[in-house]
């Protein structure tokens, strides 16, 4: 970009950070934005970070000062240009900042990439339009078109790598938002790897009267979303703080991809979510973004596996606590399959975890009739579901009518609990192995055959 001639006053950046403590001019493409703040005055503050042709290392950061929340840019999407009129350029740390202020600098935002008119769709109150904008717009939209930020991948982690309590950078794509309550809300981000497998710190007393929740969200989704999601790979539950829903929800776009700085990464019940908070930053994500494409197309490599569908954390293969004796041919398939098959009822084979049982005590296992019914409670990385165990397939799980030590040997065996010398370690967090199982559809109600539609366990056995 060349801003000589009748734009003598706009700088490229690389000429502005060397003039500090003086006022400046630039245009930049808006790489990264936050939540604005309160100051500890009376201001409303913000900081972005902006790069153009000459400095596309790590872009500059620009901390704007207005009266109120309403008077500073409010960006459409990142990935915008700013023109930016008579900020002060300071020094920290021996990194060069602009500063804007209130009473002499200005700025306007325009559409980025893509953009087709010369109107800014956000001008501050000392803002005025110059004819020799258009040409400087139109510069930067055309080195737009072909630009390529240059980001270390390794500082944004991948699902399968985060950990409870962290704070990470991640690289995903949005499938669904939503307000799960009034006032709160939701994104359901995904990147095709498998989040981490939680221990489970609940008693398993607890399960009668403080059941393991089956998702993250108050109420499940709707089947038709649902089935918007891919069948491999977890969704992460991002929780949206309060007050910054109105600055962040219209920069994340159901279908696209999102780089977020600053998550933070949570279990609860032994469901993994993310929460965006004030510090939560997003980046601009070009078309063809290397991170991208190579997220892409290691989802796309795992999808050519024969056992695709299984969870990354069994392999090199699962657990031989169960055994399966399933005479249809087929693949394992995840839970997010069976919860969105086509068909009412059908067949499964998966490889999943069982966090929960209910009744939790082995000798409730049979009703006064001597007939099991039990309700587990599955996981893998795409869901977790109810499935019961009744009648004969409890016989077969089992192996019969065992004695009562037996059974809760066998059960505790499947539900992960940490024993030592043969005896239960008291409240000790329980880590569940991947077992596999055979699971069947069914519905309970005519009238309502999706709505009623539950799973059942058969053809599987506890081993030993």
């Amino acid at each position: 970009m060349d801003y000589n001639g009748e734009d003598y006053r706009f700088l490229k950046i690389k000429d502005a950070i060397l003039s500090i403590n003086q006022k400046v001019s630039f245009v930049g493409v808006i790489l990264e934005v936050g939540s604005p703040k309160q100051s500890k005055g009376t201001d409303s503050f913000c900081t972005i970070k902006v790069t153009d042709e000459s400095h596309t290392k790590d872009g500059i950061s620009i901390n704007i000062f207005a009266e109120s929340m309403e008077k500073l840019p409010y960006i459409v999407s990142v990935g915008d240009i700013i023109l930016l009129s008579h900020v002060v350029m300071k020094a920290h740390n021996k990194q060069a900042y602009a500063l804007f202020n209130k009473k002499f600098s200005s700025f306007a935002l325009y559409d980025g990439k893509g953009g087709e008119d010369f109107l800014p769709y956000q001008v501050s109150s000392r803002f005025f339009v110059r004819d020799q904008d258009k040409r400087i717009i139109a510069t930067v939209r055309k080195w737009l078109l072909n630009f390529q930020f240059k980001e270390d991948s390794k500082k944004f982690l991948l699902l399968r790598e985060i950990k409870d309590g962290q704070r990470i950078n991640m690289a995903c794509k949005v499938f669904h938002i939503c307000e799960v309550a009034k006032g709160e809300w939701m994104a359901f981000v995904w990147d095709g790897t498998d989040a981490p497998p939680a221990q489970i710190s609940k008693k398993l007393e607890d399960e009668m009267d403080h059941e393991l929740p089956l998702q993250v969200e108050p109420l499940p989704l709707s089947r038709d979303i649902l089935c918007s999601f891919p069948a491999v790979g977890s969704i992460l539950r991002v929780i949206i703080d309060k007050g910054i829903e109105k600055h962040i929800l219209h920069l994340l776009k159901i279908g696209k991809w999102v780089k977020l700085q600053n998550v933070l990464c949570q279990v609860d019940a032994g469901l993994w979510f993310g929460v965006l908070t004030h510090f939560t930053r997003l980046r601009y994500v070009p078309n063809n973004d290397n991170l991208i494409v190579e997220r892409q197309r290691s989802y796309d490599e795992r999808l050519s596996w024969e056992h695709s569908r299984m969870p990354y954390w069994c392999f090199p293969w699962t657990s031989e606590v169960t055994d399966i004796d399933y005479s249809e041919d087929g693949p394992f398939v995840t839970l997010k399959d069976v919860l969105t098959h086509s068909q009412v009822t059908a067949k499964f084979k998966c490889v999943v975890r069982v966090v929960a049982a209910l009744p939790w005590r082995s000798e409730d296992f049979c009703s006064p009739l001597g007939n099991y019914r039990i309700r587990l409670t599955l996981e893998d990385p795409t869901a977790r579901i109810h499935a019961f165990v009744y009648a004969e397939d409890g016989e077969k799980l089992f192996g019969g009518y065992p004695s009562v030590d037996v059974l809760k040997r066998k059960i505790n065996k499947l539900l992960g609990v940490a024993v030592s010398d043969g005896q239960e370690i008291k409240d000790a967090p329980r880590n569940p192995p991947w077992v596999q199982c055979c699971l069947k559809s069914y519905y309970i109600d005519r009238n309502d055959i999706w709505g009623s539609r539950q799973y059942r366990i058969f053809d599987t056995k506890i081993s030993g």
